[in-house]
C-alpha cells in the first residue's frame, strides 16, 4: 500500500516537472531587438533595416561616456549586429625637449 502511494507520488512529481519544463521553453524565444550594457550589445538585423544601427549603438555607448566599435554583422533574418563600447584614447601630448 505504501509502495503504491510512493510510486503515484513520484509519477505525479515527474509529470509536474515535465509540464513545467515544456511551459518554460515557450519564453526562451523572446529576445529583444536591442540589448546592451556598458561593454557593448547586439541589435537584431530586422531592426537594423528600419533604423540607423550605427547611431543607435553610438547613442547607447555615449550614455556610458564611451565610443562605439562595430564588431560583426550577420545580414540575414535572425542575425544580429554586435558592437563594443570602448573608452576613448587619451589625447597625445607633445613632448618638449630642452
Amino acid at each position: 500500500m505504501q509502495i503504491k502511494r510512493r510510486a503515484l507520488t513520484l509519477a505525479g512529481f515527474a509529470a509536474a516537472c515535465l509540464i513545467a519544463g515544456a511551459a518554460g521553453t515557450a519564453h526562451a524565444i523572446d529576445v529583444p531587438p536591442f540589448k546592451g550594457n556598458d561593454t557593448g550589445g547586439i541589435i537584431a538585423w530586422p531592426l537594423a533595416q528600419q533604423v540607423d544601427a550605427r547611431k543607435l549603438a553610438a547613442d547607447h555607448c555615449a550614455g556610458y561616456g564611451k565610443l562605439v566599435k562595430l564588431r560583426a554583422t550577420q545580414p540575414y533574418y535572425g542575425g544580429y549586429i554586435s558592437f563594443a563600447c570602448v573608452w576613448p584614447k587619451p589625447p597625445r601630448v607633445a613632448r618638449v625637449l630642452y
